[in-house]
């Protein structure tokens, strides 16, 4: 078989004869092309001709899609490629806020490290208030939007009340706080709520746990944390931390965004003071000294306690004052031990026998005649506290009897410049330099400028003022071996790291021979075995002080004190006791001295002193 064969036989045209089995040849027309090789193409089905129109049309359509594609690349390439990372640096810029971290206020602390001051964490709750207006229920019960919604889903965390609470809400201002102070866990508690608008700030809040004790002394703060009064405002430039800040991205409420940008300036926090004083001590010379003012209705009056070598152990106030409320106690902030000043009275007398035995010009067995009257050249008559016939004393017994006439026969001896010299040398009349603020360096007029009766009233305590701190500090220069040593409170400073620095103490400088200061420390030691300073005794312990009485002239009234030094046989501690105006009795002897024996005898305790051990070999006080 052939190939030909093996196919599908070709189907054939029939002849025309044939074309149409009625017998009539179809029809020919002019448009009829006619059969044979040179005959026109047949025309396109309609269908075809519809395809072959709308071709230009989808070009185009596909032209103006691949240029909006074209454009959209471009764009995105521009935006994402060239422009993008500007944009999204202008969107976190947007989303950034700067918060100020404090650095923590340093500690004060007193000399066994208890706590006299301190910064904890607090917290302010803040409010946007342009934010809290766009806060929604969000399917809560009460169904609130806004800022009345805002108020009764906060006011409880704060306890606050909800109606007042939506009056703090409402408004146009960005930053309002609405609570201070609030605890750490409160904080937490608001943060969870996550309302709008709603945000807390991390503060530091003083706080003072020993209150009252030692008030005066700390001072205090304000709410920004500024020092205002006591070691607070004397310190601050110590104590104040360094702030730092923070920079973070925030949400819609202001929160902070998880994993967001975080920048951050460390603050440094403050140093912390170490203070010699003794909180215990303290405590006990406050209560002592203002239940003998309630007793003797005095105007007030302070309490000094220091060692010889010029660390201050106490400085009690009459008046109590709690740092932790100032309020209107702010203006009592100030310690009166260094910013009040008065005659110091007969114990401005150790001045007198210390410069009379250091120039030579009386012995301490010196006999004397002593009545109760002496006229001064200018005609004015100097009396003793008391009436009485003409004494035969040594100096040891003038000083112990504090007889005024006596010591002016003394120190009439000694020249004014001596005179000035040695109040000057003591300290009268310039600041002690002791850290706290507002002390006053009473007065010392210069010989030129005393009038009358004056050279002789300096020497026993009268036309000189001092503060207390300053006439405690004469008896601690005696008990020094006359070496006066600037008082302080600063033992040392902690750095923020932790490590402690002590406080080098100030160089001292002899005001007399350590002989005189033996002889005149001696001579206080009579005054409280046989004179004026008995009530002044400790048991088990050696004494010497001096009673004091000072007329006041502005208001009017009586300056009473005792100052006295203990064990003599070992000096460790002075105490000063001054009280102003003491209805009862005038004399130190009586109302103050109790108040030394008490105090005192309790700082020896404190401090682990052991009673002494010989008894005294006095001077004799009287001849015959």
């Amino acid at each position: 078989m052939s190939e030909r064969s093996s196919t599908v036989p070709r189907r054939r045209t029939p002849p025309a004869a044939s074309a149409g089995r009625t017998g009539v040849a179809p029809r020919r027309t002019a448009t009829t092309p006619a059969p044979g090789r040179g005959g026109s193409r047949p025309s396109a089905p309609p269908s075809e001709r519809a395809v072959v129109a709308s071709r230009p049309r989808m070009i185009g359509l596909v032209t103006v899609l691949l240029l909006v594609l074209v454009t959209f690349a471009g764009r995105l390439v521009y935006v994402q490629g060239i422009t993008g990372p500007q944009i999204a640096q202008e969107a976190r810029e947007k989303r950034m806020t700067t918060a100020q971290v404090l650095g923590a206020r340093g500690d004060i602390t007193d000399a066994n490290g208890v706590v006299l001051a301190t910064s904890v964490e607090r917290y302010h709750v803040t409010v946007n208030q342009k934010q809290v207006k766009n806060y929604r229920a969000r399917g809560s019960s009460d169904g609130l939007d806004g800022a009345a919604g805002v108020a009764s889903r906060l006011a409880p965390v704060l306890g606050l009340n909800a109606a007042e609470l939506g009056g703090d809400l409402v408004g146009d201002r960005g930053w309002v706080v609405v609570a201070r102070n609030v605890l750490p866990d409160v904080a937490r508690a608001v943060r969870a709520l996550r309302l709008d608008g709603v945000g807390v700030e991390k503060v530091a809040d003083r706080v003072y746990p020993k209150g009252t004790v030692a008030g005066n002394i700390v001072g205090f703060v304000n709410s920004e944390g500024k020092g205002l009064a006591g070691l607070e405002y004397a310190l601050h430039g110590d104590l104040k931390g360094t702030p730092g800040k923070e920079r973070f991205e925030r949400g819609k409420g202001g929160q902070p965004i998880p994993g967001g940008v975080s920048e951050a300036n460390p603050a440094q926090d403050g140093r912390s003071v170490r203070l010699t004083l003794d909180s215990d001590l303290q405590w006990k010379a406050e209560e002592q000294l203002r239940a003998k003012v309630a007793e003797t209705g005095a105007d007030g009056g302070a309490v000094v306690v220091m060692r010889i070598t010029g660390e201050v152990l106490a400085l009690a106030e009459s008046v109590p004052f709690d740092p932790n409320t100032p309020g209107d106690q702010a203006t009592t902030a100030l310690s009166k031990s260094v910013t009040e000043v008065f005659e110091p009275g007969s114990t401005g007398k150790v001045v007198t026998m210390a410069a009379a035995l250091e120039e030579g010009v009386v012995q301490p067995t010196e006999p004397f005649e002593v009545a109760d009257r002496w006229t001064t050249p200018h005609g004015e008559t100097i009396k003793d506290s008391h009436d009485h016939g003409v004494e035969k004393l040594t100096a040891t017994g003038v000083f112990a009897e504090s007889s005024n006439v006596g010591t002016v026969l003394i120190g009439q001896r000694l020249t004014k410049d001596q005179r000035y010299h040695y109040l000057s040398a003591f300290g009268f009349g310039s600041r002690t330099g002791i850290e706290m603020p507002g002390e006053s360096a009473g007065l010392l007029r210069t010989p030129a400028d005393w009038h009358g009766r004056d050279e002789f009233a300096v020497l026993y305590g009268q036309a000189v003022s001092v503060n207390a701190l300053q006439v405690a500090s004469v008896f601690a220069t005696i008990a020094n071996d006359g070496v006066r040593v600037p008082p302080r409170l600063i033992a040392g400073w902690t750095a923020p790291d932790g490590r402690y620095t002590p406080q080098a103490p100030a160089e001292g400088t002899a005001v007399v021979s350590p002989q005189t200061a033996q002889a005149v420390l001696s001579m206080m030691e009579s005054a409280v075995v046989e004179g004026t300073g008995k009530d002044g005794a400790i048991p088990g312990y050696r004494v010497g002080g001096k009673t004091g009485t000072a007329q006041r002239f502005n208001p009017s009234g009586y300056t009473a004190s005792f100052i006295g030094v203990a064990p003599v046989d070992d000096p460790q501690v002075v105490t000063a006791v001054i009280l102003h105006n003491p209805r009862s009795s005038i004399y130190g002897g009586t109302v103050a001295a109790p108040v030394f024996s008490t105090v005192t005898g309790y700082a020896l305790q404190q401090l682990g002193i052991a009673p002494s051990g010989a008894p005294a070999t006095l001077f004799p006080a009287t001849w015959e």
